[in-house]
């Protein structure tokens, strides 16, 4: 009980809670800029006809031959959109047309098996690509975004019909696949369902409480506390994390609003701080590797799954990836912008001022650099700008994190799996 109880005194500790935060008028002109770019990424590189958006498209305009959409990206586009027409940044008729059109195409056109859809699509046609699989998580995040513009144009009898009917058709007990409590990652058509399962801190907080909250196939609100929370520590900073890339941290909370809430359970996780708290470890973190990789600086860090030299990869820390080398991802510190302005708005203007000829274009940042080489990847990833944009408007204005709570489902998901209202505190930890 003695580490038990010490693990869990940082979620009150003062020593994690950031200073209060204003933004200037320069941060609040960056954050615009920055904001409008990553939009522009979701309006220019989807098709007006279904609505999906590319997984991936070169940082400038020209040249794009590219035709394989994420449906994960696609959730951040649909999301892209209400922020766009809340913040009056496009012809606002064009946009409602666009999101009544990516819905028809998910609700009526787009291959699903019980609900769920093909990880990675043709963007026109909606064809599977790359025998890839039925994901469970990827499903989510559009279902985030499908849920979100729902929301936004409630207005529109056929826009909320649509998104309803693409959520109600979601088979979450399917997908457990005879387990009580715990979602498989997938599924293929060659083997059937994946090996894995959700059953670990992670991303996976948003697809549980999506299925927890099925208005027709809903699972057991138990299913929320019986995935593993592994302790994770490093210098001064305790806190939960699974897998090392800090988009595990982001990702729910992009459009889930946990700033006031805290379970119920043995932990009394406030998964809010928690994020929080791993932002500011990965910060030190990287600036521990300025030993080996002085490209990093108390503004220029953060590292998260990203395209690299070699690829793309699934590094972060802490713990230390072996693989890193030393390239910044500006979206570690962009998609933590809800959690530490403090830090977070220093470190993506600090990259823009110092490599902006080189990283800064079109959709915003690249997706990854060396700030040592001349190395700058030559695309932009669709969830990585998304996470960006998401993090930035709530940091803003808290919009997306109050359209996908006006969502009855989420409100009954997060009742029932114990999340309670916590003493109110800085609306950014």
């Amino acid at each position: 009980m003695t580490s038990r109880r010490s693990f869990l005194r940082f979620f009150s500790s003062a020593l994690l809670r950031k200073p209060d935060w204003r933004a200037s008028p320069g941060d609040h002109a960056f954050l615009e800029d920055l904001s409008r770019r990553a939009f522009r990424y979701f309006w220019e590189q989807a098709s007006p006809s279904t609505g999906s958006v590319l997984d991936r498209a070169l940082s400038g305009a020209a040249g794009q031959t590219r035709r394989v959409s994420s449906i994960a990206a696609t959730g951040f586009g649909l999301t892209a959109l209400a922020i766009a027409a809340h913040r009056g940044w496009h012809d606002a008729a064009k946009l409602r047309e666009r999101a009544r059109n990516t819905l028809d195409f998910f609700a009526n056109r787009a291959e699903n098996v019980h609900g769920w859809f093909y990880h990675f699509v043709d963007f026109e046609t909606g064809e599977r690509q790359w025998r890839c699989e039925v994901s469970s998580i990827d499903t989510a995040l559009l279902l985030a975004g499908v849920l979100t513009v729902g929301q936004y144009y409630s207005d529109d009898p056929e826009i909320a019909a649509l998104a309803t009917q693409i959520y109600k058709r979601v088979d979450f007990r399917w997908m457990l696949n005879g387990h009580r409590y715990l979602l498989s990652h997938g599924w293929k058509p060659e083997t059937g369902f994946l090996l894995h399962r959700w059953d670990r801190y992670c991303e996976l907080m948003i697809l549980y409480l999506l299925a927890i909250g099925s208005p027709a196939f809903r699972i057991p609100a138990e299913s929320w506390y019986a995935w593993k929370r592994p302790a994770n520590r490093y210098g001064q900073y305790s806190y939960v994390s699974g897998a090392p890339p800090l988009f595990t941290h982001q990702y729910s909370h992009a459009w889930v609003d946990f700033r006031r809430l805290r379970e119920n359970g043995p932990t009394r996780i406030d998964w809010f701080l928690n994020s929080v708290t791993a932002t500011r470890a990965h910060r030190a973190f990287c600036l521990d590797l300025a030993r080996r990789f002085p490209g990093y600086t108390s503004h220029i860090w953060g590292v998260t799954a990203s395209d690299s030299r070699r690829g793309y990869i699934a590094w972060g820390g802490p713990p230390a990836d072996p693989r890193i080398d030393g390239s910044v991802v500006p979206c570690a510190a962009g998609g933590s912008l809800m959690f530490a302005p403090d830090i977070c708005v220093p470190a993506l203007r600090a990259m823009k001022d110092q490599f902006g000829d080189r990283i800064y274009g079109r959709y915003g940042f690249a997706d990854a650099f060396h700030p040592r080489d001349a190395w700058t990847n030559p695309d932009v990833l669709g969830i990585d700008q998304g996470i960006i944009l998401l993090s930035a408007e709530n940091l803003r204005s808290g919009k997306v994190w109050h359209w996908f709570r006006q969502n009855e489902s989420i409100r009954q998901a997060l009742s029932a799996a114990g999340l309670l209202e916590s003493a109110a505190r800085s609306s950014h930890g």
